[in-house]
This record gives structure tokens, sequence and C-alpha cells, in this order.
């Protein structure tokens, strides 16, 4: 028997002890199988890791992507779509029930009408030192939330002006986990990861100028720091925001 069968197994299983309905069976048996010309639409990665996959509609097509996020939206119930054209974002949203469009990173997100977002109770805390650093922070805000957590930012605080994130102290010390999104130096992830007791993880944004200036800076920094933060790849917000929920959660 392979994986597969063992996976539909499990879904007819599941609809036979009435534990889930007969729609969401169709969906996660629909999802097993999902090969296309062009793509594999991994429909059950949120079920199977708990982190929902998300289409990164650069180097795509328009009609890829829509044909991609589309998939998703009829298997999994949830389609997150980043880096969207006003073209992407109008078809997706005729396709979905429920929207909402995360302006700064481009980041559709899509549900089912059958679909309901789970509900934890973890925190995460998404901290910017500059306006700058917010396109790519956004996608952790994104991620984050559709995995059920509740998000505070805390945009703009970087240590050039270290009373501005001071102020904030308590807000941080609410947080189940830290993401510190931050270009330059990088400098203020090690700064956070030092004042709170929650795990931080440092976002290194490509927002600084001249050498190293392209996230390098930020990323090395960040691997250096003397405190026990734990680092992402340059402009990887999504993967902050999986693994920070995670976390949270």
């Amino acid at each position: 028997m392979t994986d597969d069968d063992t996976a539909v197994n499990d879904v007819l299983e599941a609809l036979a002890k009435n534990e889930i309905e007969l729609q969401e069976a169709k969906r996660r048996v629909k999802g097993v199988h999902q090969i296309d010309e062009f793509a594999r639409v991994d429909a059950r990665q949120g079920e199977r890791t708990g982190i929902p996959e998300v289409v990164e509609a650069e180097r795509k097509s328009d009609q890829q992507t829509i044909d991609i996020g589309r998939e998703l939206l009829s298997t999994a119930g949830q389609a997150i779509v980043t880096g969207v054209s006003d073209t992407v974002r109008e078809e997706l949203s005729d396709t979905a029930a429920t929207t909402q469009f995360y302006e700064r990173s481009r980041t559709f997100v899509g549900h089912a009408s059958d679909f309901e977002r789970p509900d934890h109770d973890g925190t995460v805390g998404v901290v910017t030192a500059g306006t700058s650093d917010i396109t790519v922070a956004e996608q952790a805000v994104a991620l984050s939330e559709e995995m059920g957590c509740a998000v505070e930012t805390l945009y703009d605080v970087g240590v050039s002006g270290i009373h501005r994130l001071l102020s904030e102290r308590e807000t941080l010390a609410d947080c189940d986990c830290v993401i510190v999104a931050a270009g330059r130096e990088g400098a203020l992830a090690t700064v956070v990861a030092g004042m709170v007791s929650a795990p931080v993880i440092g976002l290194p944004v490509g927002t600084g100028s001249g050498y190293a200036g392209d996230g390098e800076a930020a990323l090395l920094g960040m691997l250096q720091s003397c405190t026990y933060l734990t680092v992402v790849n340059i402009d990887a917000g999504f993967v902050a925001g999986g693994q920070a929920a995670l976390i949270a959660r």
C-alpha cells in the first residue's frame, strides 16, 4: 500500500465515523492526487505540517498563479498568495468566499465558504527596525494570523531611537514568540532578544545601502549575536512567520 492509499483510507475512515463532513472528505482526497502540468499543489501541507502552503507569484505568469490559487481554494479551502498583481487579486477574489489583502507585501489570503481558520491562544510579536522593513514583516504577519495566532506589531522602533522600543516593553512581554525584521546592521534583533523571555527570530531584510546593504550585513550581524537568537534567511518573512506561529501556539 502506498502513502497515497493510506492517506485516502484515513479520510474514508474519518468520514465513516462522522468525524468529518462529506465536503471535507472530498477536499482531502482531491488534495492527495492533485498534479497539474506545471504545478503539484500540496493541498494537505497545512494538515501535515501545521503550516499551510504559500504560493509565490514572482516568476509565475498571472494565469499560472490564478490556477494554483483556485486549486488551493478548492482542495485546501485556503489560498495564501504573495507578490500578486491586481489581475490575480481580482480573479482570486471572485473565487473565494472571504478574502483579506495585505497591501504592503501584496499578499492575498482567500478562504472557501466552509473553511475555518484555526484559533489558538498564542501571540506572535512582529517588530521592525524601520518602515522599509514592513514589506517583509507583513509576510510573517499574514502567515501567523492564518495559522491561528494573534499578532502584535511594533513598527519603526530601531536602535537609532531606542526609546521607541523601550516604551513598548509590556507589549513584547505578552508575546509567546517575537520576530524582529531589520536591515542595515540588524542590531535590533539582538536588543530585543536581550529584553524578553520568549524565543526571538531574527529576520534580516535587504533594506540597507552600500557595501553588504542587500541584507548580508544584517544576516551576519544576527548570526554573530551574543544573545540566544534564531535567524532565518534574508527576506524570509513566511519562514519566520510559520516558525513563530508553531512556537507560539
